[in-house]
């Protein structure tokens, strides 16, 4: 019998694909993972985790895993409210006083003081479905593009969440709180919440309520010296010639200090295992094993779409994003498959969020299946290699 119910000769085919992106000189190495119905049916490393050293990929190689922090995040999140010390309708700034005294763009692309107050409190229900209002740099636009560049700028040498947050309070909001999706800094500030409730450093935290509990013995926001040998290179595309360039290396990687920022909504390292035991946390309702660390109703919740018909029809990253996908507590739904071709092959009820450095993941919980890629590729453009690894993924279901 197949492991996990896939067919071989299929899973070789995605293999020989996820491969020509190597030889191609796309991406320099991939490890790839899928999980069906309790076991791993697949799991390649492919090219190289440094390719001018010729190091090869492995199984346990380590990876930025940029954005995918911010479902971690979340479900920190949501183990706080379900031990009472917060709620989702809680105003931020009874934690975050820095944030008491936000103003918000009278044009999201105009002048930085032509503000008006905000009309409703900022709430952690508006931070966890990034309807806060809040930015990054690549989703701003005029002069608030080069301010949320600048208040990033060296953030990693600060290690101090308080301070990054109190440089951030004094930007005004592109929108109302709760009325639009805008893919920003809203899981960093939940980072930041998260320290001033528990009173602990936000890796700590997860160390100790989700990591060790899981297992999960290699994410972490910093890299010990001796485990450097183990992270992926990360490249960056070089515009026109699209030839990869070294972004970060291991030698000199900014991941090596421990005193750098822990973003929460984007710092975290991890490999395709640990975070398997993550994505098994959430497909299984809060319970891996004997382990349970939320409850169903907290998970179900991340999982069910809170974006309105209207927010629906805003395009996000210049397409429009969620005809058949809505957003939950920090990860996407798929509510209506159809919608998604050709741009994806999940189930009702998937979800996932991807990275910017190209990893990406989905849970299926028809399926009963977990597929994890992991790249170290950064790229404004559309990169086609995770619907490719998804597409045969489902391609090779068999029973």
């Amino acid at each position: 019998m197949q492991p996990a119910g896939l067919a071989a000769a299929r899973l070789t085919a995605l293999t020989h694909a996820m491969q020509g992106y190597v030889e191609r000189g796309e991406v320099a190495g991939v490890v790839s993972l899928v999980w069906r119905r309790g076991e791993i049916g697949y799991f390649e490393p492919l090219g190289w985790r440094d390719q001018e050293a010729g190091l090869p990929m492995e199984r346990d190689t380590l990876f930025r895993i940029a954005s995918m922090t911010k479902p971690v995040t979340s479900a920190a999140i949501l183990m706080l409210i379900e031990e009472d010390r917060l709620a989702l309708d809680t105003p931020v700034s009874l934690w975050l006083p820095e944030l008491g005294a936000l103003r918000v763009l009278r044009d999201p692309s105009g002048p930085l003081d032509e503000t008006d107050p905000l009309k409703a409190p900022l709430t952690v229900l508006d931070l966890l479905t990034h309807r806060a209002g809040f930015a990054y740099h690549f989703t701003a636009s005029g002069p608030m593009a080069d301010a949320y560049a600048q208040a990033f700028n060296g953030i990693d040498a600060r290690g101090d969440g308080s301070a990054w947050l109190a440089r951030i309070a004094g930007l005004p909001l592109m929108f109302q709180p709760g009325t639009r999706w805008h893919y920003g800094i809203a899981t960093d500030v939940l980072g930041v919440l998260i320290e001033r409730v528990t009173g602990m450093p936000l890796g700590d935290f997860f160390r100790t309520r989700i990591f060790e509990p899981l297992g999960m013995r290699d994410t972490a926001f910093s890299i010990p010296d001796a485990q450097l040998g183990r992270l992926a290179t990360a490249y960056g595309v070089e515009p026109g010639t699209q030839r990869l360039v070294v972004e970060d290396h291991p030698s000199a990687s900014r991941w090596s200090r421990t005193d750098r920022f822990q973003s929460g909504g984007g710092g975290l390292v991890s490999t395709a295992q640990d975070y398997l035991q993550f994505a098994q946390l959430l497909l299984g309702r809060g319970r891996v094993g004997d382990t349970r660390l939320l409850s169903h109703r907290s998970v179900d919740l991340m999982r069910s779409n809170f974006l309105t018909r209207d927010q629906r029809r805003v395009p996000a990253f210049g397409h429009v994003l969620w005809a058949g996908q809505g957003f939950g507590l920090g990860v996407s739904v798929v509510d209506d498959p159809a919608q998604q071709l050709p741009l994806g092959y999940r189930s009702m009820g998937s979800f996932g969020w991807p990275g910017a450095f190209g990893t990406s993941w989905f849970a299926d919980p028809v399926e009963e299946m977990i597929g994890l890629m992991l790249i170290q590729r950064r790229g404004l453009e559309p990169f086609p290699m995770a619907v490719d690894f998804e597409r045969r993924v489902y391609d090779a279901i068999d029973i």
